[in-house]
């Protein structure tokens, strides 16, 4: 399906082409026709807890050279966030001024009322005349917006016993008797917002990750280049490049963290090298590290872990 921005960033680039027509012109051709409709038909926010308010953003094909003001409702269906506890609306109606093709609904979520766990969303419908709807997209008067709690960056949030589970170890256990391991992190004791991970997929071979939280709606990890993952006897029994299996995170994909649950997502990109020259690669992984508390270790060290 196409999305809705796409359709209105089509739209913008066809106008653009020719003189912007009033709303009032005597003619009105394909493309300047008025429509008005939200960019996206599903609006993804992050709620932070500083934050007044996230916009979902309203377009239309033609700039007026008048304010144009529309009604917004709230649809019950398919909505799952409650109005007055998980969100309010700042104002019922939205307005596109003069001269312009784009406005916002603004949206304040409530950050005490959502759990880091919670998935909500709610329908919002332009209440506005007919023939200001695209008929040629169904609902394009409407979008579902989404909502998920963002909690504060705290690196020691990050620190203390983790779980590890991890594809690589499925595929290459080495001296490991299952896929998951318990393991002890710490912060770094020079690198800012960086963490240490103690024989992190092997023993005796230490990684570190770097959490990026610049950005709260894309809160990324990377890796530094060249980290030493283990050796290659141990690992592989035979040895193919220096003895050392290097590792960094995936340049195909990437890694996330979630403050809330305190997990990461890592793609660490597995490769052996000789004196710097590229042997191979061994493969791009997907794992999952888990903080937990240290009755939950206690317990998981109790059952063998």
């Amino acid at each position: 399906m196409i999305s809705m921005k796409n359709i209105y960033l089509f739209l913008v680039a066809t106008i653009a082409t020719s003189m912007l027509a009033s709303c009032a012109e005597e003619y009105v051709t394909y493309s300047d026709a008025e429509y008005v409709m939200f960019s996206e038909t599903q609006s993804m926010n992050m709620i932070l807890a500083d934050d007044e308010y996230f916009g979902v953003a309203v377009a239309s094909t033609v700039a007026c050279d008048y304010d144009r003001t529309f009604g917004v409702e709230i649809v019950d269906k398919g909505s799952n966030a409650i109005e007055g506890k998980h969100y309010r609306l700042l104002s019922n109606s939205v307005t596109i001024p003069a001269g312009e093709l784009a406005t916002e609904v603004k949206v304040q979520g409530l950050y005490e009322n959502i759990e880091p766990t919670d998935s909500l969303g709610f329908v919002l419908r332009l209440v506005m005349p007919e023939k200001l709807k695209w008929s040629l997209y169904e609902d394009s008067d409407q979008t579902k917006v989404v909502m998920y709690k963002s909690c504060p960056f705290v690196r020691e949030n990050f620190t203390g016993w983790c779980v590890v589970t991890s594809l690589l170890l499925r595929d290459y256990p080495g001296d490991n008797t299952s896929y998951q391991r318990l393991i002890r992190t710490e912060a770094h004791p020079t690198e800012e917002n960086t963490v240490i991970l103690r024989s992190c997929f092997y023993d005796g071979y230490d990684l570190t990750i770097r959490f990026h939280p610049e950005d709260a709606a894309n809160p990324l990890v990377t890796m530094d280049k060249d980290q030493v993952l283990s050796d290659e006897a141990s690992v592989f029994g035979q040895i193919l490049g220096d003895n050392h299996i290097l590792t960094t995170h995936s340049f195909y994909y990437p890694s996330y963290f979630n403050s809330c649950q305190r997990f990461v997502e890592l793609w660490n990109h597995v490769y052996v090298e000789n004196l710097g020259e590229t042997i191979g690669t061994v493969g791009h992984y997907y794992n999952i590290l888990e903080w937990i508390s240290d009755e939950e270790a206690e317990r998981l060290q109790k059952e063998g872990m």
